[in-house]
């Protein structure tokens, strides 16, 4: 029997396993909302045990769009997983947000439009509180730990999430960085909103590849 993983890794674009992670179990999910993504890995990292999910599945085979945001999160909650650590890639919306540095954002818009978003409906209403969307004492931890590692970080900036798959027009970059966002992504959201419903802390590590 594995010690119950307190801490997720939500694995974006790239990341579909972790080399370090030494695994003791794969685990294969129902949940009410259907299948994660991927099997659950649980593994042992820096003597830390930590569950493992691949978002858009092993070798990349899901679109943001077609993601499960609503099994992944279930699944994790299931196994007992209390703080979800996001890792993504982003465009950046600003010329002093580089490629190649990392941004650990504190705030959060939501651009989708085609996408399972909560957990409630069919006559049970629930209302989150979701001015700050990111866990502000897990993003610090995860911040320290990138500029530990010698990691060029931004703290702090505003996600904004499209629906994807396609990139944006230059009309619309032009316009998000109007709106003052900071970078942008195709998974954020709902997946944050849903670990929210869910009381689970939320951080993202956004991996800037390219000026949007």
């Amino acid at each position: 029997m594995y010690q119950t993983p307190s801490t997720a890794i939500i694995g974006g674009s790239g990341l579909y396993q972790m080399k370090d992670l030494e695994v003791i179990n794969s685990l294969d999910i129902d949940t009410p909302f259907g299948k994660p993504s991927s099997p659950i890995v649980i593994g042992k990292l820096e003597n830390q045990i930590v569950a493992f999910l691949a978002r858009h599945g092993i070798g990349h085979t899901i679109s943001p769009t077609e993601v499960n945001y609503r099994a992944n999160i279930f699944a994790l909650k299931m196994l007992g997983v209390r703080k979800i650590i996001s890792i993504s890639a982003c465009g950046s919306l600003r010329e002093d947000f580089r490629p190649g540095e990392i941004v650990v954002p504190d705030n959060l818009f939501d651009f989708t439009k085609d996408r399972e978003r909560s957990f409630f409906g069919n006559g049970i209403v629930a209302h989150i509180s979701s001015a700050n969307p990111f866990c502000k004492s897990l993003s610090a931890i995860v911040s320290d730990a990138i500029e530990a590692a010698g990691g060029l970080l931004h703290r702090g900036g505003t996600l904004i999430t499209i629906e994807g798959p396609r990139f944006s027009t230059k009309a619309e970059s032009d316009l998000f960085r109007q709106w003052g966002m900071s970078i942008i992504g195709m998974t954020a959201a709902p997946e944050a909103f849903l670990a929210r419903e869910a009381e689970m802390c939320y951080a993202t590590m956004a991996h800037v590849t390219d000026y949007d």
